[in-house]
């Protein structure tokens, strides 16, 4: 990378971490922490953006201590917040190409119903009619497992989408979200869903690993907190802080936490402890672990 390409690219990630970080102390002390490495000298021998993400992601991790503050490299071409009509197309493709995150859904023996969920749980904008057509699938079985092993984001919207199907008509409230620019967000199962419910009251078990991450650990958090279902596998990676990403350069997106989710009981949430399962055994095992469970 030529020098003016390359502090451009980091000056803007700097000030926009500065600008937008959810937390704003530790904002102005990260971004001056980039500042200071390339006042210095060390994104100097960066060969390419590729290079530049790895040493850039690995600084604001030892800055910020946020697994979901990082920059990426696309080599076919970053997509940021910046372009609203283009990000869009963006999340839709994505929905198009995994079923709005709808990986399988199976009837096993015993009238068991599986979903595998991942790579990322769509926005029910472009990922609703997966949801609710797995969902409805799975809405005569006895017993629900939720793999969210492979999960490695999503759309809060999109979970409480997923979620309101097993809850009821009434209203219940999940965990917030705090947000530096837009304040508090109250989510709600909702009192009406497309498609069929699953119901509040047969078991449900969710599987999770060290893959799970964001959004598949706040479909976790969520049910474990209203003691709606039971975990199963391996505590969660943490990250708890929703983010947007920002195209810096043609080929890095700066994925930038812009909010924290929040505990109604407690006020905390997940962020660097990850989700910790009701009964812990290796992620590998965990769904034979469930099925053993539902089935007795």
């Amino acid at each position: 990378m030529d020098p003016h390409e390359l502090t451009t690219t980091v000056t803007a990630a700097a000030r926009a971490v500065e600008d937008r970080y959810v937390f704003p102390e530790r904002g102005i002390a990260i971004a001056a922490t980039l500042r200071s490495h390339l006042e210095a000298g060390r994104y100097a021998a960066c060969p390419g953006p590729e290079g530049l993400a790895e040493l850039v992601t690995a600084d604001l991790h030892a800055a910020g201590n946020d697994l979901h503050l990082r920059l990426l490299f696309h080599e076919e071409g970053a997509v940021g917040e910046q372009d609203e009509a283009e990000l869009e197309a963006f999340w839709a493709d994505q929905a198009r190409r995994t079923a709005g995150g709808m990986r399988r859904v199976e009837r096993l023996d015993d009238n068991i119903a599986l979903v595998e969920i991942g790579p990322v749980i769509g926005h029910p904008g472009v990922a609703g009619e997966a949801m609710t057509a797995a969902m409805s699938l799975v809405a005569d079985a006895d017993a629900l497992v939720l793999d969210a092993r492979g999960c490695r984001g999503g759309s809060p919207d999109g979970v409480v989408l997923l979620l309101s199907h097993l809850f009821g008509p009434e209203p219940v409230r999940l965990s917030d979200i705090e947000s530096r620019e837009e304040g508090t967000r109250q989510f709600w199962t909702s009192a009406v869903v497309p498609g069929r419910w699953f119901g509040p009251d047969k078991p449900v078990v969710v599987l999770v690993g060290p893959d799970t991450f964001s959004g598949g650990e706040g479909l976790a958090f969520d049910l474990q907190e209203q003691r709606r279902a039971t975990i199963v596998g391996q505590p969660t990676r943490g990250g708890a802080h929703p983010r947007i990403g920002l195209a810096v350069h043609p080929q890095l997106e700066l994925t930038l936490p812009v909010a924290r989710s929040v505990s109604l009981f407690t006020g905390e949430n997940w962020e660097g402890r990850g989700i910790q399962p009701d009964v812990e055994v290796p992620a590998d095992d965990s769904l034979d672990t469930a099925l053993v469970m539902l089935r007795h």
